[in-house]
């Protein structure tokens, strides 16, 4: 969701494959045809991510992309407002995303803002000022349609042979919840419940602090957390697939892809060796007590994690040991794709659908031809 992507997250994705140049401009497209763009920004509680992406084939290709933490949602949780400075921060990482749409020739696009815009009171009125400085019109998503999207987004990753998951997505200002089921007959993946937990790695920091945990107030921290996800009860009735280890864990957000960079000892942020990684439970508890017991100097070093997050991820790894606690499972996936993933995927899809429907109005209006 928004917790932040570890380190030169965006930089470290593939370069998009050589694209022709037509008049001294790249592209990809075929000649007498418009070239088409995909753009999805998402603003949360703690990071402004855009991904930008360019059909090949049934695939996507990503073009360009920006992450940048801005932390909208910083004293929220207290004000029930926005700040000015965070305010601020946000306008002018969205105002390096409108020049990139710009420059890219984008053809469809979606710009959506989660909890901190959600909450707050003056959310709504922020996001005029966004259209006003920058153009671009952004919508506050339900809690659903955020985890239905974040879902969407890397649910490729669920093992085959897994009859269900849960996937989590640890984010500024809430967690989100998808549990997934494989059909028996077709084997294909459905989302059976949801739900949005409020608690994010933001409001965990201003709540128990950061910086600074010691394992008695890390505990209490954990405790809260699985008593939110507890009461929430098993829904979908998968909690048998889970304590028979069938199932496992899919995490989708800065957390996951940060501890698994600590487990690799990467000395920077590598996407193609996080994405998709399996790792242990107990080596995941392994790593989550090693940066709990650092201290914010020593996270801040980390190069999967920085200055930036050294204060958040800890709160992060009490999320997911809530629910390691409350959804046994000894396997968790880690996805670097979420929320913008299951937007492009959206966007294709739409732009796929109407050139059928452009396709099917060309022969309807063609005239038959008659026999002489």
């Amino acid at each position: 969701m928004d917790e932040g992507e570890s380190g030169a997250n965006a930089r470290s994705r593939k370069k998009p494959t050589t694209e022709k140049k037509q008049n001294g401009r790249k592209s990809a497209s075929v000649p007498g045809k418009p070239r088409e763009r995909y753009a999805a920004l998402d603003l949360g509680t703690n990071n402004c991510r855009l991904l930008i992406a360019a059909p090949n084939g049934k695939e996507l290709r990503i073009v360009d992309a920006f992450s940048r933490i801005v932390r909208l949602g910083e004293g929220v949780s207290t004000s029930g407002v926005l700040s000015e400075p965070a305010m601020q921060r946000t306008l002018d990482a969205l105002k390096v995303c409108a020049e990139k749409i710009s420059r890219r020739g984008v053809t469809h696009m979606r710009c959506i803002a989660t909890q901190a815009c959600r909450g707050a009171e003056n959310g709504a009125a922020f996001l005029g000022m966004i259209r006003e400085q920058t153009g671009l019109t952004l919508e506050i998503i339900s809690t659903e349609e955020e985890a239905r999207l974040a879902a969407a987004g890397c649910m490729d990753l669920i093992d085959e042979a897994a009859p269900a998951a849960l996937i989590f997505d640890i984010g500024g200002g809430s967690t989100e919840l998808s549990w997934i089921v494989r059909d028996g007959e077709a084997a294909a993946l459905s989302v059976a419940a949801w739900t949005s937990l409020p608690f994010g790695v933001v409001s965990l920091a201003e709540r128990w602090g950061g910086r600074d945990l010691d394992a008695e107030t890390y505990e209490k921290m954990v405790e809260e957390v699985r008593a939110g996800v507890a009461a929430f009860g098993d829904p979908a009735r998968l909690r048998p697939h889970f304590e028979k280890d069938a199932a496992h864990l899919l995490g989708t957000s800065g957390t996951v892809t940060s501890i698994a960079g600590v487990h690799l000892e990467l000395d920077r942020y590598r996407r193609e060796l996080v994405d998709g990684l399996w790792l242990t439970l107990p080596r995941t508890r392994e790593v989550t007590e090693k940066l709990r017991a650092m201290s914010f100097d020593d996270r801040a070093s980390e190069p999967c994690i920085g200055v930036e997050r050294a204060d958040l991820v800890v709160c992060g790894c009490a999320i997911l040991e809530a629910l390691a606690r409350e959804w046994p499972a000894t396997r968790i996936r880690v996805a670097d794709r979420g929320l913008r993933e299951g937007i492009l995927a959206d966007l294709a899809a739409e732009a796929r659908q109407k050139r059928k429907q452009r396709r099917r109005r060309r022969r309807r209006r063609r005239p038959r031809k008659t026999k002489d």
